[in-house]
């Protein structure tokens, strides 16, 4: 028995390492066609049909791309920086119920690797590990722009973790669970179960920190390129620099499972659509949004960034938590 475990979650491990590694590739694809789209333009289209090769023809220019390191970094930090990124961002997906259980050859499989009961904790936590890659890569280089960057990361991520931790607290209160699985399972029952619509502050907060924590535009801050080059990445090339964005692109989809099983019903039946490719259709239109804000705002300034943060979200997410507990007490 102990034996069958084993195999099937080094299987479990191998088939989300790989496909989650693809669909990074695979997504940079897409945002450049969907930012294309939007900007009037035609986006990749001379490597292979629509240009849909471009995803191997980047990967083998960063596999063959000649690695350089400064003269002057911390050179073992330096390299174990990109390793701490991407090894987070998969970790961190491990405690995360892609799906609902299915049959396969009679046997029952949980698309999950580790169904832990800290669930959410898990997830966040290992999340938050991953900014010392950015943070350790930037003061590592040798490199003043990256080094600004890395000071970045500390202000821009400890800072949302704040918000995220906090918006989370009245979902959690209400199911009074950190298993995924049991906030999943408490919003069974239809679209009407769904926590989004008894929680709509604490997913509007989590959602605007999963922007900041992801890195993505309009809080990119850490790789602005009108300001810092390429931030905390400027010295990096090749396949560390790879890993720096395949992190970035597995943390995208981690924290778009996230906002689908805690506010968006998970992977519960969705009217006539099955669990499974319903919460399929809910990450990829969370993807869809997150590729459609980076087109549609503008960069915002570190101090913008911290006045966001400090004096509006962080209160309103401590709002939320306490009427929550008003209304769960009365």
């Amino acid at each position: 028995m102990e034996t069958s475990i084993i195999i099937e979650t080094i299987v479990k491990v191998i088939v989300v390492l790989a496909v989650f590694s693809a669909l990074a590739g695979f997504t940079t694809y897409i945002e450049r066609k969907v930012l294309a789209f939007m900007q009037r333009r035609l986006g990749p289209t001379n490597v292979g049909p629509y240009g849909l090769l471009q995803i191997a023809a980047d990967g083998i220019k960063l596999f063959t791309k000649e690695d350089f390191i400064p003269a002057n970094a911390n050179k073992p930090i330096f390299m174990i920086a990109p390793l701490i990124t991407a090894a987070t961002a998969f970790i961190a997906m491990s405690a995360v119920p892609f799906f609902p259980e299915f049959e396969m050859f009679g046997y029952t499989v949980r698309p999950i690797i580790s169904d832990i009961n800290v669930g959410v904790l898990f997830v966040m936590s290992v999340g938050a590990v991953g900014l010392y890659g950015p943070l350790l890569g930037g003061m590592s280089s040798a490199n003043k722009w990256a080094l600004l960057g890395g000071a970045r990361t500390a202000i821009q991520l400890l800072s949302y973790e704040v918000v995220s931790g906090l918006s989370l607290l009245a979902p959690l209160m209400m199911v009074g669970s950190l298993s995924l699985i049991d906030i999943n399972n408490f919003q069974a029952g239809g679209v009407s179960n769904w926590i989004v619509w008894s929680q709509p502050l604490a997913f509007l907060l989590f959602t605007i920190a999963g922007f900041a924590e992801t890195n993505r535009t309009p809080f990119d801050l850490l790789e602005h390129e009108a300001e810092l080059v390429a931030g905390y990445a400027t010295e990096y090339s090749g396949m560390r620099w790879g890993m720096f964005f395949i992190g970035e692109y597995a943390n995208l989809f981690t924290i778009s499972f996230l906002i689908s099983l805690i506010f968006l019903g998970g992977f519960e039946p969705l009217w006539f659509i099955p669990g499974g490719l319903a919460i399929v259709l809910k990450v990829m239109f969370l993807i869809f949004v997150f590729l459609w804000t980076r087109a549609s705002w503008p960069h915002i300034r570190p101090d913008q960034l911290m006045w966001l943060c400090w004096k509006i979200l962080m209160p309103l997410a401590v709002l939320n938590v306490l009427v929550t507990g008003f209304v769960m007490m009365f």
